[in-house]
């Protein structure tokens, strides 16, 4: 019984899950804080659409990845590059902001972006696979990984319709990060309205590696709780 509680895989008694949940949100050591900021900086970026405020945006999106590598124990050489490239991202938000026009700049603040967002969800789940059983702390770091995915996919959409030699939208243009993020999470939960759709590959490839990807991530992640959730109850009844 110590030794479960002592991981923080069993919660307090006589305490209500909402209080468990307003101090996990608070912690910077807990999901709840990165999940805050996962969904914060989407409804930035999905609001501020001035080109001059893009480098900033994207800076806030690198301090959120920059805190689940630390919540999510990352290798320490990974979380120095992403240490690295929020200092030099910084840099280019304070320069973009003044002078009005980041240009080329941004490009390269938008590929660290993708690159950290590809590796952020991988060690989330790591951390995840590693605790001894499913409480709080690991549901909100399920759904951290779930948005991060999502985030990562709306990048790599901005990408090939950057570099892509045709429209990733087909008419209506490459789309801004607003419609790229809107895109990618309604292919990820296979809603799929179509009133934005890739014209051509690699976007189509895209799409649809995301979307086997978002259902593979939600029978995966349902698998691991049913499977330790038995456990959970055995430990519970023997204390």
């Amino acid at each position: 019984m110590s030794d479960f509680t002592e991981r923080g895989s069993a919660p307090a008694p006589g305490r209500p899950a909402w209080h468990r949940l307003g101090r996990s949100v608070v912690s910077a050591d807990s999901y709840g804080l990165v999940l805050l900021l996962v969904t914060v900086t989407y409804v930035v970026s999905v609001s501020v659409t001035e080109t001059w405020a893009a480098p900033i945006v994207l800076t806030g999106q690198l301090a959120t990845v920059r805190l689940t590598l630390r919540t999510s124990r990352a290798r320490r050489g990974l979380r120095i590059v992403a240490g690295v490239m929020l200092c030099l991202a910084a840099v280019v938000a304070v320069a973009g902001f003044f002078a009005h026009s980041p240009g080329g700049q941004l490009g390269a603040i938008f590929i660290a972006c993708c690159l950290l967002y590809l590796f952020a969800p991988f060690c989330v789940v790591r951390h995840l696979m590693r605790r001894p059983a499913i409480d709080t702390e690991a549901l909100l770091g399920a759904i951290t990984a779930y948005l991060l995915i999502g985030m990562f996919f709306a990048f790599a959409y901005k990408a090939a319709g950057e570099l892509g030699s045709v429209p990733f939208f087909g008419p209506a243009g490459n789309g801004s990060l607003s419609q790229d993020l809107f895109f990618s999470f309604v292919t990820m939960t296979t809603v799929g309205y179509g009133n934005l759709v890739p014209a051509a590959n690699p976007g189509q490839t895209f799409a649809v590696l995301e979307a086997l990807t978002g259902q593979l991530f939600l029978i995966a992640a349902v698998g691991k709780i049913i499977s330790i959730l038995p456990s959970r109850r055995g430990r519970r009844s023997r204390s």
